[in-house]
């Protein structure tokens, strides 16, 4: 089986700074597509940073500036440094994987997330 497990999430202070971690085990995830996503009650979900299998990435214009994905293919795992957050990046994040696409929906797999909460 695939599973992807985030961690990493917390309560922060505007301002401050988090690390998301993805670990992926039962694929390699060499040349697959990977992206960070967020859901809050009541907003649609929202794809905020990809990097693809060549490692060119992606950003939302919510976070760009703010928010920096990076793999490490070695050890199959995926993060989202999260810097300057604000209260409206307070929602569930959760990681994803695909061979091929990074879209809002239709990943191949995908983690259950971590809570953010920004006050």
């Amino acid at each position: 089986d695939v599973q992807l497990v985030e961690s990493g999430g917390g309560s922060v202070q505007a301002g401050g700074s988090l690390r998301l971690s993805c670990v992926i085990s039962g694929i390699y995830t060499y040349g697959y597509s990977m992206g960070w996503f967020r859901d809050h009650p009541g907003k649609p979900r929202e794809k905020i940073a990809c990097i693809m299998g060549d490692d060119t990435s992606t950003y939302a214009d919510s976070v760009k500036g703010r928010f920096t994905i990076s793999r490490d293919d070695d050890k199959s795992s995926l993060y989202l440094q999260m810097d300057n957050l604000q209260p409206e990046d307070t929602a569930t994040y959760s990681c994803a994987a695909d061979e091929i696409k990074c879209s809002t929906y239709g990943m191949e797999y995908g983690g259950k997330g971590t809570q953010v909460t920004v006050s």
